[in-house]
């Protein structure tokens, strides 16, 4: 079994989600008391999230890079970036290390087209959603992306960093996004990604009309996958 890296911490919230998602995986895999092998480098949040509302990506890929480096160093085999938003600086980080990164926009394409969809839905942060870097990832597999119209986006990138990473679950704000889903489905989208590592922790599978496909659980899937090649 190869040892995961994970840079975590985008948020905390979502992190844990991907360390138990990681373990069942695996231990669904090999059965028995079997756990995944995983190192952790957790980053304030804080000091990303300034980072991100300044436009410095730059430093940003400096700081994840650092992160990876360390994962490396400590003997992961493969690293994750335990969020959408900062696959931004995606090749950036996979440029300062010689351990595979799993890109997580890659994999959401290819289970997509897996299962047959042709044209989806983008929920996630305002970066996510407005800049090309993600896109262009599921483009690039022959899909058609949608995105909530501006005030849609502005809500979801709100409540994703005033609710979502705080831990705070709102039954108004789960609403909202589901009136955001069927806004999508009558644009044609066959499916939606919610393509925050956050939303799945408000949204689930038969929340609106249409499937949802969570990063956090296709990129943990890779994970595994790929540990246990």
């Amino acid at each position: 079994m190869k040892t995961i890296g994970l840079i975590g911490g985008m948020s905390w919230e979502s992190t844990q989600t991907y360390y138990r998602l990681i373990n069942q995986g695996v231990n669904k895999r090999l059965g028995g008391r079997h756990s995944a092998k995983i190192l952790l480098y957790s980053v304030d949040f804080a000091e990303v999230e300034a980072q991100q509302m300044s436009g410095d990506w730059d430093a940003s890929g400096d700081l994840l890079a650092t992160a990876a480096q360390r994962l490396e160093l400590a003997g992961a085999d493969l690293i994750l970036i335990c969020t959408n938003t900062m696959h931004k600086v995606f090749d950036r980080v996979q440029a300062e290390v010689s351990r595979p990164l799993i890109h997580l926009a890659d994999a959401t394409a290819e289970q997509l087209v897996r299962d047959g969809i042709r044209s989806v839905g983008l929920l996630g942060t305002r970066f996510t959603m407005e800049q090309t870097f993600y896109r262009e990832c599921l483009e690039k597999a022959g899909l058609k992306v949608l995105v909530p119209e501006q005030t849609g986006r502005d809500e979801i990138h709100r409540i994703i960093y005033e609710e979502l990473c705080c831990g705070r679950i709102e039954d108004v704000s789960r609403q909202r996004m589901v009136r955001d889903v069927e806004l999508l489905a009558q644009r044609g989208a066959e499916a939606v990604i919610l393509g925050c590592t956050e939303i799945g922790l408000l949204l689930k599978s038969g929340d609106g009309p249409l499937p949802l496909y969570d990063t956090t659980e296709i990129h943990a899937r890779a994970a595994v996958a790929a540990a246990l090649a």
